[in-house]
């Protein structure tokens, strides 16, 4: 490059410099630099009744579960249900062929009404006996006052004595034929009511009101007497919830329940705006000790069917109640270096580090045991921005939300 040009090109640059510097503003040499106002939302401590409670995982668990099996063998003639449907206690589940079973009723039957004719033609038998062995007795005393006067024979009064007794034994023979008929007639009753049972068992009803489950047997089907399960029925309403809690709140949950029942509330983990309020109803009688817990049960009366057996859910059991504790959002609450601390607000607008010890949380809502008054006003949302003495103004959280998208 000839040395004309690389000189221009040199004051050219220069002169882009001294423009550029002209271009910049001119920086104050001892002014204070002004600090931003920063926009978070708050929210003021509150004093308010805190329940305590106990969160855990529980299991939904059917308060009975009925297995249902045909007490008779026979054909499956009918099913009266639809798989899943709602049943109510004696409700028609199943039909099998009675045929079989009305015959033996009536034969059954039949040999009740020859034990009764045999029976009554017995009576009569045993009626005419006695009156037969009533006179022969009475000649058989003739007989004997005559052989003492010698007007008949020894042998007369002997032959008279002895159809007297015959007599007599015919009797007794009758009335023995008639006990006998009595006890068949009893048997055969009881085979009649055993026949009836039967029929009846043709018809198998629900035992309770419940959910049927899968059709394990259908229609055509041979079944056999308590063979396999012909369907499971699970009764949902009541319903219980199986969880667990720790074993040193087992002597403040067995004290509490001694004066009233205790409040226990669900939500479905899927769904946590759906729920449900029962009881305590069971405390178990051993600890777990593989796992250092206490087996607990409530009950539900589950009537609109939120709670499904098998379901997990969030337990909460409700012990006592703590009256006049300071409460903020949870979301206030920060981790720190010297532990948890609030950006609390000042009069000023300015927001100062408040170290607090924060207690249990409930809901959205965390308890603060020291550090921090009803009334004091913390920021809850736009804390990673402040710094101590900020200057802080007050906006709605939908707006903060808005300017960070």
């Amino acid at each position: 490059m000839p040395a004309v040009k690389r000189i221009a090109v040199i004051l050219s640059s220069g002169l882009c410099l001294l423009s550029f510097s002209a271009c910049k503003p001119a920086q104050p040499a001892n002014g204070p630099v002004a600090m931003p106002i920063v926009p978070v939302s708050a929210a003021k401590a509150t004093q308010e009744s805190v329940p305590t409670e106990l969160r855990v995982v529980g299991t939904v668990e059917a308060s009975a579960i009925v297995q249902i099996k045909s007490q008779i063998s026979g054909q499956l003639l009918r099913v009266s249900f639809t798989e899943g449907q709602n049943v109510a206690q004696g409700d028609l589940l199943f039909e099998i062929d009675p045929r079989p079973y009305e015959e033996a009723l009536r034969q059954a039957e039949a040999n009740v009404s020859r034990d009764r004719a045999q029976i009554s033609q017995l009576d009569a038998t045993l009626a005419r006996d006695a009156a037969q062995a009533k006179y022969n007795q009475s000649d058989a005393d003739r007989y004997a006052e005559l052989a003492k006067a010698g007007v008949v024979s020894r042998s007369q009064s002997d032959q008279a004595k002895t159809s007297a007794d015959v007599a007599r034994e015919s009797a007794r023979a009758t009335q023995a034929g008639i006990e006998s008929a009595k006890a068949a007639l009893d048997s055969d009753l009881s085979a009649v009511g055993t026949a009836k049972l039967n029929l009846n068992y043709c018809q198998i009803r629900s035992p309770l009101s419940g959910r049927t489950g899968n059709l394990l047997v259908h229609a055509g089907n041979l079944v056999k007497a308590n063979d396999v399960p012909l369907v499971v029925i699970h009764r949902v309403s009541p319903i219980f919830v199986n969880f667990n809690v720790p074993e040193q709140h087992l002597a403040a949950v067995r004290r509490l329940s001694t004066n009233h029942k205790l409040a226990v509330r669900v939500f479905a983990q899927d769904d946590p705006a759906r729920g449900a309020s029962g009881t305590l109803s069971v405390i178990d009688n051993t600890v777990d000790t593989a796992t250092g817990t206490i087996h607990l049960k409530a009950t539900f009366e589950n009537t609109d069917g939120v709670l499904w057996p098998g379901q997990f859910v969030t337990s909460v059991l409700t012990l006592d109640t703590i009256q006049g504790a300071t409460v903020v959002p949870a979301e206030a609450v920060q981790a720190g270096q010297q532990g948890q601390f609030v950006y609390v607000v000042g009069p000023d607008s300015k927001v100062a580090i408040r170290v607090v010890t924060a207690g249990r949380a409930f809901g959205k809502k965390m308890v603060i045991e020291k550090g921090l008054a009803p009334g004091d006003t913390v920021v809850t949302d736009g804390q990673l921005r402040l710094f101590p003495g900020a200057q802080v103004q007050l906006v709605d959280p939908a707006k903060l939300d808005a300017g960070k998208s």
